[in-house]
C-alpha cells in the first residue's frame, strides 16, 4: 500500500528526490500519515456495497472553489480486473505529487459501471483534499459487473459532470478517465431520471455531450486494451468524442497513475520535477516509457 508522509524507503533511489513546499508542506504530510494510520487506511476492496450517502449521484450537484480541481474516473466493471484497486491504492502518491505544484488541489473520484446491468452504474465523491480523500474513496464499491457488450455507461458520467459539477474558479481543469470499453451512443433520458433525478424527457447524443464537456474540461482517456476484435472500434468512438490525441494507451496498471501524473504535471509546467520524482521511484525503463508517452501527447492546455 502506498503511504502518506515522507516514507520513501521502497523507492528505487529514495535520496534522489524531495517534495517541495518546505516545512509547512512536510508537516501536512506528516499529519496526513498520522491521521490515515488512526483511521485504518484505505479499504477499497473490503466493501460489499457503496456508501450511497457519500457517492450517490441522485439529486446531487458538486462544487469546488479550487482553481485546480481534478476528477479521476475509473471503470470498475469486471473487464478492468485489478486495475481499479491498483489505481486507488496510489491515492497518496497522486495527491502528494500534484499538490506540491498546486496547493489548492481538490480531487473527486468517480466509479463507472453499466446502467443496463449494474446496481451502481455511477458513483461519485465530493471534492476533497489531503487525507480526507480516503473517507471519500472508502465509500466507493467496485461492483465488478458490466454488460458484456464492450460498452459501459461513460456517457452517464459525462452528462453528470457537464450538468451537475461546478468549478467556477478553474479554467479547463483535468479529467482523467481510466477504462477499456466504449460508451452507449445516447444518454438515456430514463436513466438520467432514475439515476440522477430531474425531468429529462429526451435522449442526448453521447458524442455531443463529450464534445461539450471537453470545452470546459481537459479530458484524457487512459485506455486499457480490451481485445483485438474490438479495440479499433472502441478507440474510434472515443476519438470522435474527445479527439485522438486525448487517448493514451496503457499496458500496465502499475504505470496508470504515473502516466496521469505526467500528463497533469506537464500541463502545469512541472514535468521536469515530475521526471525527477519518477526516476527516484522507478527503474529507468519505467521513466523512459512515461516520458515517451507523455511527450507524444499534443497540446495539454
Amino acid at each position: 500500500m502506498y503511504a502518506w508522509g515522507d516514507d520513501m524507503s521502497e523507492w528505487a533511489r529514495p535520496a534522489a528526490y524531495s517534495y517541495k513546499g518546505g516545512r509547512s508542506a512536510k508537516a501536512k504530510r506528516k499529519k496526513a500519515f498520522e491521521k490515515s494510520a488512526q483511521k485504518g487506511g484505505r479499504n477499497y476492496l473490503n466493501r460489499s456495497e457503496p456508501n450511497m450517502d457519500l457517492v450517490s449521484p441522485f439529486g446531487r450537484t458538486l462544487s469546488t472553489t479550487s482553481t485546480t480541481p481534478l476528477v479521476v474516473a475509473v471503470d470498475v466493471t469486471g473487464s478492468m480486473a485489478s486495475w481499479p484497486a491498483e489505481i486507488f491504492d496510489r491515492l497518496p502518491l497522486l495527491y502528494q505529487t500534484l499538490s506540491q505544484y498546486r496547493p489548492d488541489l481538490e480531487i473527486s473520484f468517480a466509479a463507472i459501471g453499466d446502467a443496463t446491468s449494474d446496481s451502481y452504474p455511477l458513483q461519485i465523491t465530493d471534492f476533497a483534499a489531503g487525507v480526507e480523500l480516503e473517507d471519500q474513496l472508502n465509500a466507493i464499491y467496485g461492483e465488478g459487473g458490466g454488460g458484456g457488450g464492450a460498452r459501459e455507461s461513460y456517457e452517464l458520467f459525462a452528462y453528470f459532470l457537464l450538468t451537475k459539477v461546478r468549478a467556477p474558479n478553474a479554467q479547463r481543469p483535468y479529467l482523467i478517465i481510466y477504462g477499456d470499453e466504449g460508451f452507449y451512443p445516447e444518454v438515456s433520458s430514463s436513466q438520467l431520471r432514475y439515476y440522477l433525478g430531474g425531468r429529462e424527457k429526451r435522449n442526448r447524443d453521447s458524442v455531443d455531450v463529450w464534445k461539450a464537456l471537453s470545452e470546459s474540461w481537459n479530458v484524457f482517456h487512459l485506455r486499457k486494451d480490451y481485445g483485438p476484435h474490438k479495440d479499433a472500434e472502441i478507440e474510434a468512438q472515443w476519438a470522435e468524442a474527445i479527439g485522438p490525441e486525448r487517448i493514451v494507451s496503457l499496458r500496465s496498471a502499475e504505470r496508470a497513475v504515473d502516466l496521469a501524473l505526467g500528463l497533469v504535471a506537464r500541463g502545469w509546467g512541472h514535468f521536469e520535477d515530475f521526471e525527477e520524482n519518477l526516476s527516484a521511484r522507478q527503474p529507468k525503463s519505467a521513466t523512459d516509457m512515461i516520458r515517451e508517452r507523455v511527450s507524444a501527447v499534443g497540446d495539454l492546455r
